[in-house]
């Protein structure tokens, strides 16, 4: 479950209770309340270099972002290190900020005092901390990126760079778009099919409805059997479960994931969706780092 940090500030930040009980950890999940980018509705608090909205804006919110999130040492701020996202399997480790912006969809380190951050506005972005070695991982988690396996690699390469193990791994899943609202193609789930064995589970149909068609069926007889047509189905992914089944069977443990109930695209008061808002949307993000 996630919790809101400091209700009462205008800068409105998620957490993770389960991650929020380790003492050397700085993580949240941004919303889009408290800002002051304009372009998206009321004061927005976009994270994301979007066209529409300027410059001046997005630095500003991220000021706010990590002030209200406690990424300080006094006045001076924690080193923000984003990407610029791809829906790939490409993860870097760093240490410090990089000299030119890095391409891919995950970022890792055991370096204190560096915050990492994924952009999303459906997309889930995954936070991975491992307890015994201090050391954090973010993910872009989308059906790409997913159908990948970006996180069950990043834990991989936590797990080379990091002598991390799966048992030692605390996981928080933010704010995304939920099975309820991300409809898919056919397409989309044979490659799932291809890839996981438990694919099956991830996906559910929903008869479409025509209120015409119910009212006056004979207008809708045909002369072939069954003597009408049926209407499509539509398909529904249910990413966040998807992520979850890819760690269990990485080897983390089911009681040490915690998914956000929270859908991007029912929540658009609280929440950025790119398909809700048919892509005039501003960005959130999913951040975390270490104390030291």
């Amino acid at each position: 479950m996630l919790a809101i940090l400091s209700p009462k500030s205008s800068v409105t930040i998620l957490e993770a209770d389960s991650l929020s009980r380790v003492p050397w950890l700085k993580h949240g999940f941004s919303t889009r309340v408290g800002g002051c980018s304009k372009i998206y509705g009321g004061n927005a608090l976009n994270l994301g270099f979007t066209k529409p909205d300027s410059r001046a804006a997005v630095e500003r919110n991220r000021v706010a972002f990590l002030r209200q999130l406690g990424a300080t040492d006094g006045k001076k701020l924690w080193p923000l290190v984003t990407l610029r996202q791809i829906h790939s399997d490409l993860i870097h480790c760093v240490s410090k900020p990089p000299a030119a912006p890095l391409t891919g969809d995950g970022l890792i380190t055991d370096t204190p005092r560096l915050l990492l951050g994924i952009q999303a506005a459906d997309c889930l972005p995954v936070i991975l901390v491992d307890t015994r070695n201090r050391a954090v991982g973010v993910f872009h988690a989308g059906w790409r990126g997913t159908l990948k396996r970006i996180v069950e690699k990043g834990l991989g390469q936590m797990c080379r760079q990091f002598a991390t193990r799966a048992r030692d791994i605390q996981v928080a899943i933010g704010p995304g778009i939920r099975s309820c609202c991300y409809e898919v193609g056919p397409e989309v789930r044979e490659k799932f099919e291809s890839q996981f064995p438990y694919a099956a589970d991830l996906f559910h149909e929903v008869k479409e409805s025509d209120p015409v068609r119910e009212k006056y069926p004979l207008l809708f007889m045909s002369a072939r059997p069954p003597g009408h047509s049926e209407l499509p189905k539509k398909i529904f992914l249910d990413l966040a479960e998807a992520n979850r089944r890819q760690l269990i069977a990485a080897g983390v443990s089911a009681k040490t994931i915690c998914i956000s109930p929270l859908c991007t695209a029912c929540h658009t008061d609280l929440l950025f969706s790119h398909r809700a808002e048919k892509g005039n949307t501003g960005r959130m993000l999913g951040v975390a780092g270490i104390l030291g």
